[in-house]
């Protein structure tokens, strides 16, 4: 589970439980310099800077776009170290609490915002990752380009549709050029009506909603249903994907939740 730029991993902690209540291992990751705080095995603390932050930085668009190829390369790496630190502990001595417990032929990631497009990165880099699901991250790096060939599910706030804003004209067009890519049996593509880009983090639950929604950062939907929903769809295409189950994905989601709609690119 990657987190957004700024964010912490704990912001995430209800997609998080959704998931371990339902067996699964659920590994989050905080990153040096981009997260908020961060604070080392050494007790350093590490807060965020403007390199580990594009966004925040007065750039121009090709520069912000370079500067973020090359951290989601970073935050791709690191996510393959945290996932060589997990195979070490399923090999560790049968007195290691995850000492074979962790099945690693059954490796999935999902993300929001930034860590969104980090698990698309991840998946094109490591053919460990078995799916994975870009929460409303805006793509970025060699995956746009190269393509995925494993299961990929890009999950959108509805507010995704005004194609008057260039950033979200230019989040479509790689969203697009990945999703053409996949096989047909094993890409989807759904939003969920009335949420905004916060709707998908506890923050949307921990800040006041009346100002948050004046800020556009949630939508109208409640926010609990919203997070309610959205574990409902991670829950489903991990269950399809790395569980194998007979049904096909998205199934019955779009009748049991009217608020989902699946996107035909």
């Amino acid at each position: 589970m990657r987190s957004g730029i700024g964010a912490l991993a704990t912001d995430y902690t209800t997609l998080a439980e959704d998931l371990a209540s339902h067996g699964y291992v659920v590994v989050g990751m905080d990153a040096p310099y981009s997260t908020t705080v961060v604070v080392l095995s050494d007790g350093q603390v590490v807060t965020k800077t403007a390199a580990g932050n594009p966004g925040e930085a007065r750039l121009s668009t090709t520069e912000q776009d370079l500067r973020s190829d090359r951290l989601i390369a970073l935050w791709s790496a690191a996510t393959r170290f945290v996932l060589d630190q997990m195979t070490r502990l399923d090999n560790a001595e049968p007195t290691g609490p995850f000492a074979h417990r962790l099945d690693l032929n059954a490796v999935g990631i999902f993300g929001h915002s930034f860590g969104g497009a980090t698990a698309a990165q991840f998946c094109h880099d490591d053919t460990r990752c078995r799916a994975g699901i870009d929460i409303d991250g805006m793509p970025h790096g060699t995956v746009i380009h190269d393509g995925l060939n494993r299961p990929f599910l890009f999950l959108t706030a509805s507010d995704h549709g005004d194609t008057a804003d260039p950033a979200n004209r230019a989040a479509l067009a790689s969203i697009r050029s990945i999703y053409r890519g996949i096989p047909a049996d094993q890409r989807c593509w759904l939003t969920i009506r009335g949420t905004g880009h916060f709707n998908f983090s506890d923050q949307s639950l921990l800040k006041d909603p009346t100002l948050s929604r004046l800020a556009g950062m949630i939508g109208p939907l409640d926010q609990r249903h919203a997070l309610a929903v959205t574990t409902d769809i991670i829950r489903q295409f991990f269950d399809t994907y790395l569980r194998r189950q007979r049904s096909r994905f998205p199934g019955d989601l779009t009748e049991r939740q009217p608020e989902i709609h699946l996107v035909q690119p």
